[in-house]
Order: structure tokens, then sequence, then C-alpha cells
């Protein structure tokens, strides 16, 4: 069936009226339009055809390399070679030195276009970002030019079989050698990229590791730069053990990688490790909210296409068949779908603009586990719909649907559980400062009530009362097992509805205005109302410490 198609008039739109992406002091809507225009012709001639190709045949470990489909091979010299990779990279480090907001909405298309595709080239970004914050000078010269050039590719080393969401595990070494370089052994599972032939193997891997002597739990973990390859040409101490099949995302080779006196150098100092990480990994969080707002926008407009081509019953009192896209059912999950990807679009863009600026740190700790979250779960909701509208077909991997249900499944799992985000959101950040993060979040809703049509600041209003009513509940809760996602549902409805209040005050620009107002009013009168129910919820005084083990015995 048919392939992503860019939607250029709803991204350019959603940022410049659901971001505010000229608050940027750096922003050119001219030069915007032009470079994501140069950008949707790329990805939809080079890197949307990739797509079933990449599902079909994955990825293989031949003599213990990964071997990716040829035309992904093709497609990144061709994508890497006009420099796209570099977009948003300072000039004087070999990029372009656009405003990030541009890469992620380039990274939206890549993951409307193939997941796949963008997962592989994805983390080179968050560590070009590691290394401009925490890289020595040295580093920087010598490895910033070659990812933005896209000579070499990234990964993040985090996860080992005993150390999942808790790096506290972590069992890796870095032993200190006389020259000054360390040496790394042991093992990471999970890793993205571990290998691949798209950049003939060269790699640069940012891995956690423990040093001798180092207290036990994360303050005892350190963060190195291993490269795959050494300044000889010869290959570093480091082997893909296992190529993992999955449920989805066939392309992309997920490894498990063994160090084996690897040589490497430390970025930062001992025991900094997580905190230097941490700049990549909440960068690839907001990566994986732009990863589910392309899988929205795909799952959407192949039940749109689908819906006014199929021919099924009768829509009304004239003879039939109509267009299923006539059917009410079928029109309820093409509103919901429309309303999650411009939505979710508006909010996640929205939150990086506000990230770019970076005058609001509290309401990013808040925004970066929301965004996350909150477009993961939209995906999902919006591949279920998809699936749905086309009815038996929508399970037969022909028509391309359920594909989109299999490679998206792990958004809600990978850079941290979206139930490890609730728990953050729940347990820690509206705690932080003396709730600095809720105060900056609720400004934020009520400058969007200020700008909405009466009938939608109404709705909004009663939203945020509901959300801070369930704030102060959480706040006051000991145990937050049964509420913490509720919680953080509410919170990602409440600053969707914001984004939506946005879309809806500039509806004439956009490039079906009447669309804009109808999904608008189907936030506002079927959406919004749930606020209500997941405040009650939030206030419920049930706790599941309170459980006896033997409840959840095997």
């Amino acid at each position: 069936m048919i392939d992503y198609r860019t939607p250029l008039p709803d991204l350019l739109f959603a940022l410049r009226h659901g971001a505010g992406a000229a608050r940027l002091p750096h922003w050119d809507d001219e030069t915007a339009e032009t470079v994501l225009t140069h950008a949707a012709a790329m990805v939809d001639e080079v890197i949307a055809p990739l797509d079933p190709v990449g599902d079909i045949e994955g990825t293989k470990l031949v003599d213990g390399r990964v071997v990716m489909p040829q035309p992904f091979v093709d497609a990144y010299r061709q994508f890497a070679g006009d420099g796209w990779q570099g977009l948003a990279v300072p000039e004087e480090d070999g990029g372009q030195g656009l405003p990030h907001i541009l890469a992620s909405a380039l990274s939206e298309m890549l993951s409307g276009a193939c997941i796949t595709y963008q997962m592989v080239l994805s983390l080179a970004h968050g560590a070009m970002r590691t290394l401009a914050a925490s890289g020595s000078e040295a580093q920087r010269a010598a490895w910033i030019p070659r990812l933005a050039a896209g000579e070499v590719l990234a990964t993040m080393c985090l996860t080992e079989a005993q150390a999942g969401s808790d790096l506290g595990l972590v069992r890796t070494m870095a032993s200190p050698q006389a020259d000054g370089s360390w040496s790394i052994s042991g093992g990471k599972i999970f890793i993205s990229g571990g290998d691949q032939n798209l950049t003939g193997g060269q790699i640069m891997h940012l891995v956690l590791a423990r040093t001798p002597d180092a207290p036990a739990g994360v303050k005892g973990l350190s963060l190195f730069l291993c490269p795959s390859h050494l300044e000889d040409g010869s290959r570093n101490a480091i082997s893909v053990v296992r190529l993992e099949e999955k449920m989805g995302m066939h392309a992309s080779p997920t490894c498990q990688v063994a160090f084996d006196g690897a040589r490497a150098e430390i970025i930062g100092a001992p025991g900094e490790g997580l905190a230097r990480m941490f700049t990549m990994m909440n960068a690839e969080r907001l990566d994986v909210a732009v990863q589910g707002v392309g899988l929205a926008e795909v799952a959407l407009q192949r039940s749109l296409a689908y819906a006014n081509e199929r021919k099924q019953g009768r829509a009304g009192k004239d003879g039939g068949p109509d267009f299923i896209a006539k059917h009410g059912d079928v029109r309820r999950m093409l509103l919901a779908q429309m309303a999650l990807a411009m939505g979710c679009r508006a909010m996640v863009m929205r939150t990086l603009v506000d990230l770019e600026l970076g005058d609001r740190p509290a309401l990013m700790e808040l925004m970066t586990p929301v965004a996350k979250a909150f477009a993961t779960e939209a995906a999902m909701e919006a591949a279920d719909h998809a699936i749905q509208v086309h009815g038996g077909y929508g399970f037969l991997r022909e028509y391309r649907v359920e594909q989109i249900l299999r490679d998206g499944r792990i958004t809600r799992i990978y850079e941290g559980t979206n139930g490890i985000q609730a728990a953050t959101v729940a347990g820690r950040v509206i705690r932080l400062d003396n709730g600095r993060a809720l105060t900056e979040f609720k400004a934020e809703v009520e400058e969007s009530m200020g700008l909405a049509s009466p009938a939608f600041a109404g709705a909004l209003g009663r939203a945020l009362a509901a959300w801070d009513e369930a704030s102060a509940a959480m706040l006051g809760r000991r145990d937050i097992g049964l509420t913490a996602t509720s919680y953080l549902r509410l919170t990602g409805l409440l600053a969707f509805g914001a984004a939506w209040a946005r879309l809806e005050a500039k509806a004439e620009h956009a490039a079906n205005p009447a669309r804009i107002r109808a999904v608008a009013e189907y936030v506002r009168d079927w959406m919004l109302p749930e606020t209500r129910h997941l405040a009650d919820l939030c206030r419920n005084s049930a706790e599941l410490g309170s459980l006896p083990d033997g409840v959840f015995a095997s």
C-alpha cells in the first residue's frame, strides 16, 4: 500500500503556530521552509521506499558483522553526502548551523517514512550533544565533524543483562592504562546500531562503565568514548555476540556487544558518567517522542487513503455502497488519529523549541518525560485505529498498518519505559524546587487558554482545575504505584489540549482550516473530559504497597 508522504504544510503550521519557532533568536522562516521542502522531497523519494524492504529483509550477522539491506546502504550514502546528518551542527564543527528544531522536524519525517532507518541514525545527534556539553576540546574536534559528516555513527551502551533500568547494577569495568587511555571489558545488551555497514562499521560507542575502587551504585559510573576502530585502522576489541530477532524494527540492528579490553578514553572525570550521559538520554527521550509523532502520522495517512477508496454498506439514507470515510465509527477513529498526530506534533515541537531556548529548565524536566510517554502512547493508539479502519485487511502485512504497531511498540519501552517516566514525574519532578515545574507548566496552559476560543478555553480551564486537584493529591501520596501513570496521562492530555488551543486559534493559517477546527472540537468535547476521570483516579487513596506479596506470587 501507500508509502509515507511528508505532510509539509502541517509540519510548517505546527512549527509556526504550535511550537512558536519564531521565538528562537536564529530562526528564519523562509530558510526553514526551503530546507524542509528539500528534506521532504528527499525523504519521500529516497527513504520511504526503504520501509517495506527493511521489514521483509531485516538485518543479518555475517562473519561477526551486521549487514543491512543494500538499499539502506545506498540511501545512507546519498543522505550523508547531501549533508543532512549535520543539519543542526555548528558550522565550525562541519555542520550547517541551523536550529535543532529543523533537525527534529527531519527526524519526524524519517520516523514516519522508515523508523528503522531513523533509529540507526538518531543516536549520532545525541552523541554530538553529549560531546559538545561534556567532551574535551580534543574529543570534540576529533569526533563531532566526523559524526556531522555521516562518516561515523554512534551508540549508547548502557544496558546489561542484570542492569536494565537500574544502572546502578552495571558491571562493565574500565581500567586505567599507563598511556592515559582506558581498557573496557564487559558486555552490553539491547544496543541499537551496535554494528552496521552504513559507515563501513565506523562507530563511536559511548559506554557507561565502572572504574576500579569506584563506589557502588550510579555514583561509581563513568562515561567512556570507545571507537570501533583504532587510529591505525585496526578493529578495537569489540565484537557482536548476538543480533536480536524482534517483534518489529527488523532493519534496525539491536546487538549484544562484548568489550574485551577495548581501548577507550574517559569523558569528564571518574564518577560523572550518569550526569554526562543524561545529556544524551534526555535528547533521545525527546527523539522517541518525535518517533511517536511520525508513526501516528503514517497511521493516519494509510487510514485516510483506505477509508476514501473502500466502499462498504450505507452511511445514510441514500443507496450504497458508500466510502467507509462516511461511516460514523470510522470518522470517529479518523478524527482521533488527526488529533493525535497534529496535537502531539505541536506539543513535542514546542517542548523542543523550549529546550533549545534553555530558559525554563524546570518545565523541561517535566515535559521531557511527559512528551516521550504521551506521544508514544498516541502512536500505538493511532496504529490500533489504523488496523481497525482497514478491518480484516489491517491484519495482513500487505496493507502495512500492522507493521506500524510492531515497529512502534518498542517506543513505549526504550529510553526509559513509560512507567518509569510516570514514576519520575510523580515521584520526583513535581517536588523539585518547591514545585517550580508545576508553576511553569500551569502558566504555559493558562497562556494557551488566553489564545483559545471561549469554548475551548472553558474546556481547558476545567481540565486545568482537574489537574490542580490531582497534583495536590500526588504531592501528598507515599505510594504512587497505582496513580503515577494516570497522573502522567493527565498532564500529557493537558499539554496536548494546550497545544490544540494554539492550533485552533490560528486555524485560518492551516492548509485545511475546516479540518483543524473540526478536530479541535473533537479534542475539546471528546478527549479533554477524560481529565476529570484521571483526576479522580489520582485522588483515590488505594495503595499497592498494602497488598500482600502472595497476591503476586508466580
